[in-house]
């Protein structure tokens, strides 16, 4: 299994300076934790983004072949704090405020899971619920999603603890999340399947 962390940002507007040959990749150590290894990697396909991801232990940052070095600094460092930054995430703790929040407002306070939990070995579904014990996982690759599309994968699988299925009435009441539709938007954006 791959761990892979990612995301990019647009350098519209910032000055660009002749450095080495695109394709150059430079090795760093500037994570702010012990285990990081930064490649940087000069592209010519990368012209007004930076992209920072994270695989098997290795943070990989893409910038323009013509960056400067002094901005090449500024942006790996800056890259590599973001990219730990979202790795921390929120805690099975904050999950289960989640839930209980959601379970308040949309469910009457009923259809709490009996246990809620991130999962890392979750690499297709957004979610699962095992009806028979009440246990809710979401897939930690959710961790940096916003808030409301976590919101809408805690109410689905929370509204599986009422129906197996996805009948009208489970969809009925997912429903009563506002956000729905907008949320299932951006999960199928994502790519992965509901659960």
């Amino acid at each position: 299994m791959t761990a892979l962390d990612s995301f990019a940002v647009s350098l519209e507007g910032l000055p660009l300076f002749a450095t080495p040959p695109p394709g150059t990749a430079i090795d760093r150590d500037a994570g702010d934790r012990a285990d990081d290894r930064v490649v940087v990697i000069r592209s010519s396909n990368h012209r007004r983004t930076i992209s920072a991801q994270r695989r098997n232990g290795t943070i990989e940052v893409r910038i323009p072949a013509d960056m400067s070095q002094a901005e090449e600094a500024t942006w790996v460092a800056r890259m590599v704090r973001r990219l730990n930054r979202r790795r921390r995430g929120a805690s099975d703790n904050d999950l289960r405020a989640r839930a209980r929040s959601l379970a308040d407002r949309y469910f009457g306070g009923d259809l709490l899971p009996e246990s809620l939990a991130w999962s890392d070995n979750m690499t297709t579904r957004w979610g699962s619920c095992t009806i028979d014990t009440g246990a809710v996982r979401v897939s930690a690759r959710m961790r940096d999603f916003p808030g409301w599309v976590i919101d809408y994968v805690l109410v689905h699988e929370m509204a599986h603890l009422r129906y197996r299925g996805h009948g009208p009435r489970f969809w009925s009441l997912v429903g009563r999340y506002p956000l729905t539709e907008r949320a299932r938007g951006y999960l199928l954006a994502k790519g992965g399947e509901e659960g």
